[in-house]
């Protein structure tokens, strides 16, 4: 039943998309849809206000006007839904992980190809972020090169610059759902013994989330990993390099 209550507001205007309040939303009332952070439904918002301080752009507001209730049941039942894999409607095996190693391989087992010289730099399939488990054998002590996924088409030299020796991570936090990957690197930074991290993404604002969101990540895990930032201008030149506090 609707009562006069404070909850959120997002000014749609102001709105980049970054991402940033949905990273902040412990509850996971807000998402971005169509490019913009929008309340998907009422009852999961409890009208605190942790989401403002992670919108750069002051696009959210908390204000008072009727809306329904506050449930924390239906908050636990949308975050634990949220966290059960989404079967691909293009049928993609997401469970055939493989590990793709260089030179002659002498015990090839399920899950390992052997890769020739000249060949492309990536060690590992699926990248993913969405269809990577954390339980991956890939990501066992790993050095993780996590990539805005338009990084790849704006650096012309992106595999031999940044990919030999890294697990590679690739995925967009404008148009993916950045709960969702907070959830799952959480689960890697907790189960993987990850040895480094490196950030490479895009200069346009929205981009400026996905460091945030492994950053948040491995705090909620409770590691502390090397990070490092590296971003990529939409010209193809590197703009910034350094590391990251987590």
């Amino acid at each position: 039943m609707a009562k006069i209550r404070k909850i959120v507001e997002i000014d749609e205007e102001l709105c980049d998309g970054c991402g940033l309040c949905a990273i902040a939303c412990a509850e996971g009332a807000l998402e971005i849809r169509d490019g913009k952070a929008r309340l998907i439904k009422e009852s999961y918002c409890d009208g605190l206000g942790a989401c403002l301080s992670g919108c750069p752009q002051g696009a959210v507001r908390v204000i008072e006007r009727p809306a329904d209730e506050f449930d924390p049941e239906a908050v636990e039942e949308h975050l634990e839904a949220r966290q059960k894999p989404e079967p691909m409607p293009c049928g993609c095996p997401s469970t055939r992980v493989q590990t793709l190693l260089r030179g002659p391989v002498e015990h090839a087992g399920p899950g390992r190809v052997e890769l020739k010289e000249g060949d492309s730099e990536l060690t590992n399939w699926p990248v993913q972020i969405k269809l990577v488990p954390p339980t991956a054998e890939f990501l066992k002590g790993a050095d993780l090169l996590v990539v805005s996924d338009c990084a790849p088409v704006a650096y012309p030299n992106f595999h031999k610059k940044f990919v030999g020796g890294k697990t590679v991570l690739l995925g967009c936090p404008k148009l993916d759902d950045t709960g969702e990957y907070v959830r799952k690197f959480e689960e890697i930074f907790r189960v993987a013994d990850i040895r480094s991290v490196t950030v490479v993404d895009m200069e346009v604002p929205c981009c400026s989330a996905m460091p945030a969101m492994v950053a948040q990540a491995m705090k909620a895990a409770g590691k502390q990993v090397p990070m490092e930032e590296i971003v990529i201008g939409v010209r193809g030149r590197i703009l910034r390099q350094g590391q990251n506090a987590a």
